[in-house]
């Protein structure tokens, strides 16, 4: 922190991204927090002066379709009605968007399109595998909607993340044209002298504002955004304490304390931060009744540090090994997780990565032979259709799953053909928005399971919301 002529240290406000509309209820109540819910208390956070208020994106498009048959573009009109001087801002999975494959570059731009057109001013774009080639395109179709295109760096550890792989890739995050950078640690991973040597280093390496993402999940997340304010770093991601910590984010309130009195000070009211405590605590504690909100989440998971395994990779892997029957081999499979990751070229763990590796050293495990049997997904990892690893795959690993099949080295995508006439034509016969194009393109199945219920809804007949109530699957 810079001095002035008379020794005090200069004031910068630290800037707070508000995480309770999203990422807080996704990490613990599986995305199942209504609109209804949130709608009323809009108003008051409008008032607390946050930088921005996270309320879309990640599993929240799939969640509102799948589980709670909401609109998700209807959601966001709601926000952008309600929230007159916040910046508003949403999770965006590169070339996956919000879905598990990689789209087309027309259907990405047009989600960019629409995500702004309907109220999003920040859009936090990340890739799993840190393959920058899987975030230009909506990173260029952020800047021409005149959008903040953050680019999030999955943050992990291992031999090949060294402080000169953060320095480059920031380096080349600002000259592909990204407004800002925010370092996403969503497994807890970064402990507190590490941030302040992260973010130092960072900050010398590119002029973008840097944020940083974190979760509780190890237990050391405040501590870790205290050295990171300390060392320079512009927002901090930040959840309301009735659906803070645990798996979620440090607590606002706490932070916000943290900072008073200091050249950190955000300013904000912390009378108006309970009264929105205040709003959302029965929301927890029915969540905690009906089960919805499982107290294991709550506590510090130490393993995480451990194993390098995020939480809801964990409880993945602990529900998969119940289903086998095999829950003493749980230790096993941890074990089994790095050895799979080294395999597969050192991904950092994140959606879809670690559903990936989690789900291989399950099969490792309970076949008794590694790589006896490799799920579609891992042939597509070892194929390179997610995109470029840090690392090289382990060869015999490449050569019992795929033989000889030829790799992909370019850009994904590049092989795509464009999709948005072809789905447009496959759903016209439910399209009552031009929005309605995108859902179905990312969740076909679960889109038109939603559009029947909706037409059913508005035309009042009974049979066909029934028809909609036929199974339901998970996120």
């Amino acid at each position: 922190m810079a001095k002035n002529k008379t020794n005090k240290i200069e004031k910068k406000p630290i800037k707070i991204t508000e995480t309770i509309l999203r990422d807080a209820h996704q990490s613990l109540i599986a995305t199942r927090m209504t609109t209804e819910q949130m709608l009323p208390i809009v108003e008051k956070m409008d008032k607390v002066g946050y930088h921005s208020v996270e309320c879309w994106g990640g599993a929240t498009f799939d969640a509102s379709l799948r589980f709670l048959k909401e609109d998700p573009w209807e959601r966001l009109r709601k926000f952008r009605d309600g929230f007159k001087n916040t910046k508003l801002q949403m999770l965006f999975r590169g070339q996956n968007i919000l879905g598990y494959r990689p789209y087309a570059d027309d259907v990405v731009e047009y989600f960019v399109q629409k995500s702004v057109a309907n109220g999003i001013d920040i859009i936090r774009i990340f890739d799993c595998l840190n393959d920058l080639r899987n975030l230009q395109t909506a990173v260029t179709a952020a800047v021409k909607e005149k959008a903040d295109a953050q680019v999030a760096l999955s943050y992990t550890l291992g031999d090949a993340y060294t402080m000169d792989y953060w320095m480059d890739i920031a380096k080349r995050i600002e000259d592909m044209g990204a407004t800002s950078i925010c370092i996403k640690d969503m497994a807890g991973l970064l402990v507190p002298y590490k941030a302040t040597e992260l973010v130092e280093n960072m900050k010398a390496a590119t002029k973008l504002p840097i944020q940083l993402h974190t979760h509780y999940t190890s237990g050391v997340a405040s501590m870790t955004y205290l050295k990171a304010v300390e060392a320079g770093v512009d927002v901090i991601d930040t959840a309301m304490s009735p659906f803070a910590l645990g798996t979620s984010q440090p607590a606002t309130e706490v932070m916000v304390e943290t900072f008073k009195g200091t050249p950190y000070d955000t300013g904000f009211d912390q009378n108006l931060l309970a009264e929105i405590a205040d709003y959302f605590r029965p929301i927890r504690d029915e969540a905690l009744e009906s089960g919805l909100l499982n107290p294991k989440n709550l506590g510090v998971n130490i393993k995480t540090l451990l194993y390098q395994v995020p939480g809801g990779m964990l409880s993945n892997l602990t529900s998969q090994l119940k289903e086998q029957g095999a829950e003493d081999k749980y230790y096993d499979v941890l074990e089994e997780v790095p050895k799979v990751r080294k395999d597969l070229g050192e991904p950092p763990l994140v959606t879809p990565s670690s559903q990936i590796v989690g789900t291989q050293a399950v099969f490792n495990v309970l076949m008794g032979e590694r790589y006896k049997m490799a799920t579609k997904e891992t042939k597509d990892v070892l194929r390179g259709k997610y995109g470029a690893t840090v690392k090289p795959f382990n060869p015999e690993v490449v050569k019992k799953c795929i033989g000889d099949e030829k790799q992909i080295t370019c850009r994904p995508a590049d092989l795509l053909d464009a999709e948005l006439d072809t789905l447009r034509g496959e759903m016209a016969q439910w399209s009552q928005q031009e929005e309605d194009v995108l859902s179905y393109a990312l969740f076909p199945q679960v889109a038109t399971e939603f559009f029947k219920y909706r037409e059913a809804q508005q035309t009042g007949v009974d049979q066909a919301i029934a028809d909609t109530e036929n199974g339901s699957y998970p996120v």
